[in-house]
Parts: C-alpha cells; sequence; structure tokens
C-alpha cells in the first residue's frame, strides 16, 4: 500500500480554509510524495500562502548545527522567510498579524533532541496566545512507530532545552501529529488544533518501506542509515570524538586522531553488540572537534534494522571508548544558539543530571543502570490514547 503525506491529502480535499491567509512552517525537505516541495505544491494548488517560518537549519536545510538562522526570501516561491531559529524560538503576534491560519509542515527523525518537533511546540503556543488555527500536515516517523522499540532516558524537567523541552523519550516512536495531540491534552495548550494524518503508514515500516525516495532532513541526516543511528551516534556530540560531521558519512562514522578503529570494533563485538557491523576506516573532518585532522574510527553498518535499539548502542559504544582511551578521551561542550555556553551537554542530551558519572561505572553496574534508565514502557501506555496509526 502506498504511503501518502498529510500534505498530500490536503492537496486532494481542497479544504474549506484554502483561501484563508495562511503562514506554512516548512523547510526543503518537506516534499509531496512525488518529490515536489511541499510550499510550491501547495501554491499550484491555490492555497493562499502569504509567509513561510522555517526551524533550524533554515527553509533550504543547509545551515550549520546550532547556527542562528536569518530572515530572507524563498528563491522558489518567492514569499517572505521568518527564522524560527534565532533571537526566539516561536512567531510573535506581529509576525502572526493578518495571517488566518497556520500550517505546520516539517519532517522529523524521530529523536528528542532534534530540534523540529520543539519548534512545533513553541508554535502551537504562539497560535493559542494569538488566536489562529493550526494544521498539522503529518508525516511517518522514518525510524518506525514501533513503541516497543522506544528508548530513554526520559528528559527529566530541569534539564528542558531546546533539544528536549518536555518530558518524553529519546526515540519517541510516534509522529509529530500525535505528539502534538498529546502535548496540546498534557500541558493544557488552548490552541485550535487539527492533525492531517497520512495514509497507508503502518507503525513497523521504517522510511525505505514508504516507497519514496531519501530526503536529507538537515546537513547531518544525508541518509537514511544516519537516521536510525543518529539517537545513539549524537551522544558523541557531547566528547572529544568526531561523529562524522564534516564527511560524508555524518552519523554513519566515528573517531579521533588517537582511536584504533580495530580496537574498538573487537570490543564491542566482544560484548556481543553485533547489531552494527564496524569496519575500521580514517577520515579528514572538514568540520567540528578534529576538522583538517586525520582520525581513526569505525564505519558502521546496520544489520538488524527492525530490532536495533541505537541509544543503548551508543550509550555501550561510549562506555567502551572512554575505557580503552582513559588518558585521551575527554568531555566536551557543544555551543549553539540554545545553549551558548555549550555545558552540560550530555546532561541535556540524555535528559538526566550528571550523565557522566554513569561512564565512571564498571561495566556490570553501568549495564544495569542504562538498561532501566532505556527502558520506557509507561511511555507507551501514556501515549495509545494519542496514535493515530496502527
Amino acid at each position: 500500500m502506498q504511503v501518502f503525506f498529510g500534505v498530500d491529502r490536503i492537496l486532494s480535499q481542497h479544504p474549506s480554509w484554502k483561501n484563508e491567509s495562511l503562514g506554512l512552517i516548512t523547510n526543503h525537505a518537506a516534499t509531496t510524495r512525488d518529490g515536489t516541495p511541499a510550499r510550491e505544491a501547495m501554491l499550484r494548488h491555490g492555497f493562499s500562502l502569504q509567509v513561510l517560518f522555517s526551524p533550524e537549519h533554515g527553509l533550504d536545510v543547509k545551515g550549520a548545527d546550532g547556527a542562528a538562522m536569518e530572515d530572507g526570501k524563498d528563491w522558489l516561491t518567492g514569499l517572505p522567510v521568518k527564522s524560527l531559529y534565532r533571537q526566539s524560538f516561536a512567531p510573535d503576534l506581529e509576525d502572526l498579524r493578518g495571517l488566518d491560519r497556520l500550517i505546520f509542515d516539517v519532517p522529523d527523525v524521530g529523536a528528542r533532541f532534534y530540534t523540529y518537533l520543539w519548534s512545533l511546540t513553541y508554535l502551537m503556543e504562539a497560535c493559542a496566545a494569538a488566536g489562529k488555527p493550526l494544521v498539522v500536515l503529518d508525516r511517518p516517523n522514518p525510524i518506525s512507530g514501533m513503541l516497543d522499540l522506544a528508548e530513554g532516558p526520559m528528559l527529566e524537567t530541569e534539564q528542558s532545552s531546546f533539544i528536549g523541552r518536555w518530558p518524553i523519550p529519546i526515540r519517541h516512536s510516534c509522529t509529530l501529529g500525535e505528539l502534538a495531540k498529546y502535548f496540546k491534552e498534557v500541558y493544557q495548550i488552548g490552541v485550535e488544533l487539527k492533525v492531517i494524518a497520512c495514509t497507508g503508514w503502518e507503525r513497523s515500516q521504517f522510511q525505505p518501506d514508504w516507497g519514496t525516495p531519501f530526503v536529507a532532513t538537515s546537513p547531518a541526516i544525508q541518509q537514511f542509515e544516519a537516521m536510525l543511528l543518529y539517537p545513539g551516534l549524537c551522544l558523541l556530540e557531547a566528547t572529544n570524538i568526531s561523529e562524522g560531521r564534516g564527511t560524508e558519512l555524518p552519523f554513519m562514522q566515528f573517531g579521533a586522531p588517537w582511536m584504533d578503529g580495530n580496537r574498538v570494533a573487537k570490543t564491542l563485538y566482544d560484548l556481543s553488540l553485533d547489531e552494527v557491523s564496524l569496519e575500521p576506516v580514517r577520515f579528514t573532518p572538514d568540520s567540528g572537534i578534529w576538522a583538517g585532522m586525520e582520525c581513526k574510527g569505525v564505519r558502521c553498518y546496520l544489520m538488524d534494522t527492525p530490532h536495533f535499539q541505537p541509544v543503548f548502542w551508543g550509550l555501550m559504544l561510549l562506555k567502551v571508548v572512554k575505557d580503552l582511551y582513559p588518558s585521551d578521551f575527554s568531555w566536551a561542550s557543544y555551543p549553539t544558539l540554545a545553549n551558548p555556553t555549550g555545558t552540560k551537554h550530555l546532561d541535556k542530551l540524555l535528559g538526566v543530571p550528571n550523565s557522566e558519572a554513569l561512564f565512571d561505572l564498571s561495566i556490570p553496574a553501568f549495564l544495569s543502570k542504562i538498561t532501566r534508565l532505556t527502558q520506557v514502557q509507561e511511555w507507551k501506555n501514556n501515549m495509545n490514547k494519542y496514535l493515530l496509526y496502527s
């Protein structure tokens, strides 16, 4: 059965509000099933778009990670573009003046620290404050909607930031439409919300099952494999290990000048962490912590997509490397617009305080601790009433 996105459905439905004055929150990764940019398709079908709003990485999806994006003009449609990743993460009342309705259509990757989700929450609050209805054009979760594969830790509220605003797991296994419904009720956001669901998608499906080409959602998510590895390998941002940014394979390889890829791969295999095939590599990133320096490390190949648990695997990887290289490994800051000092980045990624101390535990104690942290059965129970797909 073919998968059709929320935008495909409204193009065929001709909703009563298509002639209202509309603002669209989107980026160039948001396309119809046939690959047409959503904003272009909506204009062709007579939707009265007046202004575009863009999340992190900008409308063209090329902005550097964590870098502020400025307002501009869309080269494709000629519409003005207002950035939602600058001094404020939400449109203000002046931005919404003259608009009758807001529409949100931005692809997600299924991880809590990917910021497009949190742009949606700020938009929901802004629409509530301005009395503007909001339509979310839903898209499938590319790393599946199987809630049995959801992984914590759950975010603790004191770790709230723009890479994790409210308590959800790292791998949430939901669509943004489902999460919008959940947040509206749990946080009592008084927005008039309508979610246009996808059709043809089943929760067990991953992006390659949709029958549509892969579309890069940000500069560092250039392949499906990177999407699925990202919830685990993103933890390397808080260290002096390159996560592959500035190479052709971000989030599909990692390394450092002091690392031995063979040694790391053998240790992971010895721990029966064989869901990922590991190949020793050398690479020289052109950006990031080791820009211009040759790194030795590992290239990752997914072997068991339907059962792979990237957060658990990423935590074990981090523990292994830290234990193998106690003199070379170090924790690092990661400055972004959302966290200018970059401090306590691992706490914000994992959503728990004093998270670096976890990695000082013995392997048996560490395994026991992260097993408890990553299990989030209560999340599945909490989300059941908000699910749109089976």
